[in-house]
């Protein structure tokens, strides 16, 4: 569109475009996340998610493990949750700024995990903070790697 066809448009009209296209530019992906009906804790993950751009679409399961299976998890680098975003597997209480970095650099992995609910991790806010690694994985390998660490 030519600078003199955006002056030419109505100011509501023009208003309304500009708005859509600031927000499509900034929004980033919809994260499925499955989660136990009474986990609170992933509600607050999912919180903590959507307040850094994201939509998060969340499913009610009683059966994790088979969302886990399902996804190829091994108990190693379970959590309460899990997620995917753009083919990508998230397990547990991955902060958005790690999701973010994966999206952005396409590694070839099939995930992340902070396995088991490290205290201070996003949405589980306890007053504690644990060190904790949020790790990555290959499908065929089944020896994960550190993507990022967290230490006090």
């Amino acid at each position: 569109m030519t600078r003199f066809a955006v002056r030419r448009l109505p100011r509501p009209l023009l208003a309304g475009a500009l708005l859509l296209f600031a927000s499509a530019a900034v929004a980033e992906p919809l994260v499925e996340m499955h989660k136990d009906p009474n986990c609170g804790c992933c509600t607050a993950w999912a919180e903590h998610l959507e307040a850094a751009g994201f939509e998060v679409a969340i499913h009610d399961t009683q059966d994790m493990r088979a969302v886990k299976l399902e996804h190829g998890l091994t108990p190693e680098l379970a959590s309460c949750h899990t997620a995917t975003v753009e083919g990508y597997v998230i397990e547990g209480h991955v902060p958005a700024a790690d999701i973010k970095r994966l999206l952005e650099e396409k590694p070839d992995v099939a995930g992340l995990a902070v396995p088991g609910m490290p205290h201070g991790t996003p949405g589980m806010e306890t007053g504690r903070v644990d060190d904790y690694a949020v790790l990555s994985w290959r499908r065929d390998e089944r020896t994960p790697a550190i993507f990022n660490e967290y230490t006090q």
